[in-house]
């Protein structure tokens, strides 16, 4: 019984410890990084924030292209209207509202339109850095030896030598040369079986 307990407690001692060192987790070593520097500066970045600035610039401009128009038929048509005085507007009228109304929603329905293809677009261009970015994270990690990364504009203070910025950026410039900045069309919902 003796011997039992012995060899018992002799494997005991040789298991735990194994435990013990199995369940210990590393020492961090942590970096940190600007990723508004990196989205901001990586080069393909810089030329998609151009290009879906024009984006935008490009509806607002048709939407004032839509609306000074618009604005005009809305106040000549008033104009119209307050000098029947209360009376019922004519045939002639009436169609010219019409007429308005259906420019009116028109232009409301293409600038939605446009509106949509621009978010689109932008999240697109979000996408393809967030798709290629990872593995920058991963890259840069490995090379210099860290097991936690930490955005900067969440630390309270780093020292200098813990950015690794640039060599994200350095990488993210390499595995995203180019990022296209119109989303691709999605597919219409499919009438089969009906």
């Amino acid at each position: 019984m003796k011997n039992i307990l012995a060899c018992a407690a002799l494997a005991v001692s040789f298991v735990a410890p194994a435990a013990v060192q199995a369940q210990a987790l590393p020492a961090p070593v942590i970096a940190v990084v600007d990723l508004e520097r990196v989205t901001g500066q990586c080069n393909a970045c810089k030329v998609a924030a151009a290009t879906l600035r024009s984006q935008v610039n490009a509806v607002q401009a048709r939407e004032k292209t839509l609306g000074a128009p618009l604005q005009a038929e809305q106040k000549a048509i008033q104009a119209a209207i307050d000098a029947l005085k209360g009376a019922a507007p004519d045939s002639a009228l009436q169609a010219r509202i019409r007429a308005f109304q259906t420019k009116q929603q028109s232009g409301a329905d293409e600038l939605s339109r446009q509106q949509q293809q621009f978010k689109n677009n932008q999240a697109y261009v979000q996408k393809q850095i967030q798709d290629k970015i990872g593995p920058v994270y991963t890259q840069t990690m490995q090379k210099r030896g860290a097991n936690v990364l930490l955005e900067v504009s969440s630390t309270l203070a780093a020292a200098g030598s813990l950015d690794v910025t640039a060599d994200v950026l350095a990488g993210l410039n390499a595995a995203l040369p180019s990022i296209a900045t119109t989303a691709p069309a999605t597919a219409a919902p499919s009438t089969q079986g009906r």
